[in-house]
């Protein structure tokens, strides 16, 4: 079997002479390095698209080696770290060779109500507070609405007068468990101590 014969590329990018010739490939989106290959080029014709006769330097810890303007680059690789974005707070995962996508930063908020002030995230208390009254106000509806499912039965027994003691007792302590409830001031949310429910 005959030796490859090894070619180079003349001034205008073509092969002089029909040949082998060691070509690296890149990705076409991001210009990563992704393999090396031999081609067998005809006299005249030129190496395939997205990619080079130039070797890629080894790559670095930490780096990625890409191809731009016209050479190997070595580039920061963050892939597969976390960062998070400065509009929303949302995790963005890094997929790409180069520095951190913009508009984002390693520092991860605090809590749904951060928003970041250019060198850290700052939380929106007011709008924490809200959050935390608007819950503490479903809460209170939703104890309210159990304590009436509990005592609907007892109620009408009463006004028909058939409640046994036992379960007008219970009523009571219900209605009084309600009466705690509605009382109970969610302005101090998240800070509240719900009343307890009555014994079963």
């Amino acid at each position: 079997m005959a030796a490859k014969k090894s070619i180079t590329l003349g001034s205008d990018g073509l092969a002089a002479t029909s040949g082998t010739l060691t070509v690296y490939s890149f990705d076409p989106a991001t210009g990563e390095y992704t393999g090396a290959a031999d081609e067998y080029l005809a006299q005249g014709v030129g190496i395939p698209a997205h990619s080079t006769d130039v070797a890629p330097p080894q790559s670095a810890s930490g780096k990625a080696c890409v191809y731009q303007g016209g050479s190997w680059q070595q580039v920061a690789d963050h892939r597969g770290e976390t960062v998070y974005s400065t509009a929303t707070g949302a995790p963005v995962l890094v997929t790409l060779p180069g520095d951190y996508p913009a508009g984002t930063t390693l520092l991860k908020p605090h809590t749904p109500f951060d928003t970041w002030g250019g060198v850290a995230w700052v939380t929106d208390t007011a709008a924490q507070q809200r959050a935390a009254v608007a819950t503490a106000e479903a809460e209170k509806s939703s104890r309210i609405s159990e304590a009436g499912s509990v005592t609907q039965v007892w109620q009408t027994q009463l006004a028909l007068g058939i409640i046994s003691a036992d379960d007008k007792a219970q009523l009571t302590a219900w209605m009084r468990y309600i009466q705690q409830v509605q009382a109970t001031d969610t302005a101090s949310a998240p800070d509240i101590s719900w009343p307890e429910k009555p014994a079963s």
